[in-house]
């Protein structure tokens, strides 16, 4: 029977090691190496990289990668799929193209686009707004917000799914570069491709899903955002493992890793990440099926081997999710450090004086936090009492304001940089700084609006 092995050589951020994927390629008998590198946030701040430099946009991590990963190409029969193209995914083409060029290695390189709708995002003003958590989102006032309501919209993609990434590995692709498309589907367009899997065939898709959702997050799989010392304890995380999908043709699937490299895949590291981000587990929706992974049971089969059966699905909805990312406000964070016995009750004159100069100067902030860390950072005042009382020798006092104007925010953090010479005694380590604040908001946009995206291929 078919199997393949799928790799991932990054989950989900904008930057990641490269010497696991090496690994993977080198050591892990790989068919596919999947880099997955957009969250919900970093396709909004590759929006605004673009806007500022139309050459940019695509994953800052792409030339290096692709510098040590396509000379393995010869030695190695694999092929790539990855989101690395952001919001540029032409220019990231473009610059694969000139590294392979300059290594001399032949490939075919297929594009992906069709995920931003920006140019057209007003055709969808009066579409509701969502959260994450799928609420809809209402002011003040407790009605619904539309899209028109936003202002200075900075970015909107749709998450597509597997079947252009199939196409191009279909029209033999070695490497498919993607904007943002489900995470998921990066590892369901191989699959689907080696396979040919129908779009009734929902158990063999629920499998499919499955293995994308377990694999996306990277080393999530191998121990990552799992350790806890003396409670779970995770060897060599220093060269944390990247993981491996082995999947049959009959949506068997194995998940592993590098012999020898650090972390571990057990029963436990896969049901965490199967709960990760997904909701109600009957009802995960992708734009490649509803995955129900409720019935999912995991089997350790040997060490750093872990089996999972009982995913099925049902056909997809007809709207695509979109995110859309936009100017909200501007965030300023000023921070200022005590120590000895009295520290605690020095920050907290620091907070009343500041607050007090917000005051005399006639400043509100739309919002703000005032944390004391050391003491109250993590858990609020109310629970910080609960503890056993003990004098704070080390606290650092981080005030946060969110402004409507960059100016306003200067002005109310402005007074954290005044605390030197006009507060209590013993002040150190002042740092301020003043942002943009870029907020998400997700709409629904029907399929048939946007169709599967679209496919580019060149060869090198």
């Amino acid at each position: 029977m078919k199997k393949i092995r799928i790799g991932c050589g990054s989950g989900g951020c904008a930057y990641e090691r490269i010497e696991p994927a090496i690994e993977l390629v080198c050591k892990g008998n790989i068919d596919y190496l999947v880099f997955e590198c957009l969250s919900e946030r970093t396709i909004t701040d590759a929006q605004k990289d673009r806007i500022a430099d139309p050459a940019k946009g695509y994953n800052p991590m792409l030339q290096e990668r692709m510098s040590r990963i396509l000379p393995l190409m010869r030695d190695h029969d694999f092929k790539i799929v990855s989101n690395m193209g952001g919001a540029n995914a032409p220019e990231a083409v473009r610059q694969i193209e000139a590294i392979a060029k300059d290594l001399n290695v032949s490939v075919k390189i297929a594009m992906v686009e069709g995920d931003n709708i920006l140019p057209s995002i007003h055709a969808y003003d009066a579409i509701p707004l969502f959260d994450a958590d799928g609420s809809i989102v209402r002011d003040k006032d407790g009605h619904e917000k539309h899209l028109e309501d936003l202002q200075h919209v900075l970015s909107a993609n749709v998450y597509l799914g597997s079947a252009a990434i199939r196409q191009a590995l279909d029209e033999g692709a070695d490497i498919v570069v993607t904007g943002r498309v489900a995470d998921v589907s990066l590892f369901m367009g191989p699959l689907l491709h080696e396979f040919n899997w129908s779009d009734n065939a929902f158990d063999l898709r629920g499998q499919g899903l499955l293995t994308g959702h377990l694999m996306e997050c990277c080393t999530q799989l191998t121990g990552g955002c799992y350790a806890d010392p003396g409670v779970k304890d995770v060897k060599g995380l220093a060269r944390l493992g990247h993981p491996i999908a082995e999947v049959s043709e009959d949506g068997a699937v194995l998940f592993t890793k590098v012999e020898g490299s650090g972390g571990f895949v057990s029963v436990d590291t896969c049901k965490e990440q199967m709960l990760y981000e997904i909701g109600d587990p009957s009802c995960y929706l992708t734009p490649d099926g509803i995955a129900d992974f409720s019935h999912v049971s995991f089997e350790q089969v040997g060490t750093d081997r872990v089996r999972a059966t009982g995913a099925t699905s049902r056909l997809a909805t007809d709207t695509y999710k979109a995110n859309v990312g936009y100017l909200d406000s501007y965030l300023g964070v000023g921070a200022i450090s005590f120590g000895g016995s009295t520290a605690l009750d020095r920050a907290r004159l620091c907070a009343d004086v500041v607050q007090g100069r917000w005051h005399i100067l006639g400043l509100k902030p739309l919002e703000k936090r005032i944390d004391f860390i050391g003491y109250d950072s993590l858990y609020g005042e109310t629970i910080a009492r609960t503890y056993e009382q003990r004098a704070s020798y080390d606290i650092r006092l981080r005030i946060a304001v969110r402004a409507s104007s960059e100016e306003q925010a200067k002005l109310l953090i402005r007074e954290m940089q005044c605390l030197y010479i006009n507060g209590p005694a013993g002040a150190a380590g002042i740092r301020t700084h003043i942002e943009p604040s870029i907020s998400l908001a997700s709409i629904l946009v029907p399929c048939a609006d946007i169709g599967i995206g679209t496919v580019k291929i060149r060869e090198v």
